[in-house]
């Protein structure tokens, strides 16, 4: 997708501002979505003008779910039992990054934690199928580095 086309379908939300995303990779752009009081719910970032990686705000962004599992805000410690369990059941291959915040490599997903007035809530971030291997490692995913920075994974594994 093109900044216009996510534009398009996050309705209600507005582009907020542009923002090299990575400063090692400068071709990487990162465009915030909100609402029109100027709250950040939705990053999306392109590398030569093509979506390849979307997080959701845990205050502000739309809900993401998984089987019907709740993604967004929610305790960590209640996702990663979640993801887990699915891992036991051979369902879904969950794995750590070095800075422990747990994904599915097969996915593109990886979980952080964002501070919000009631707490440590979830957030997620999403990778395109590309690049999805190795989406948990932020040295040698995908996910721009500007995604890293932040709170810590509370317990991880």
């Amino acid at each position: 997708m093109r900044i216009t086309e996510v534009a398009a379908v996050l309705p209600g939300m507005t582009e907020l501002r542009r923002f090299q995303a990575d400063p090692s990779f400068p071709e990487t752009l990162g465009v915030e979505f909100g609402t029109g009081r100027a709250e950040p719910a939705v990053y999306a970032y392109f590398v030569d003008g093509r979506l390849f990686c979307v997080a959701v705000d845990a205050a502000h962004g739309p809900q993401v779910a998984l089987w019907g599992w709740e993604l967004t805000a929610c305790v960590p410690a209640d996702l990663e039992r979640f993801l887990l369990h699915a891992h036991g059941c051979g369902v879904l291959d969950v794995s750590y990054g070095p800075r422990g915040n747990p994904g599915v490599n097969g996915l593109g997903l990886v979980v952080r934690v964002q501070e919000v007035a009631g707490g440590v809530v979830t957030r997620p971030v999403m990778v395109g199928r590309t690049w999805a291997d190795r989406c948990t490692d932020d040295w040698e995913g995908a996910i721009p580095e500007c995604e890293w920075v932040g709170r810590l994974w509370p317990h991880p594994g």
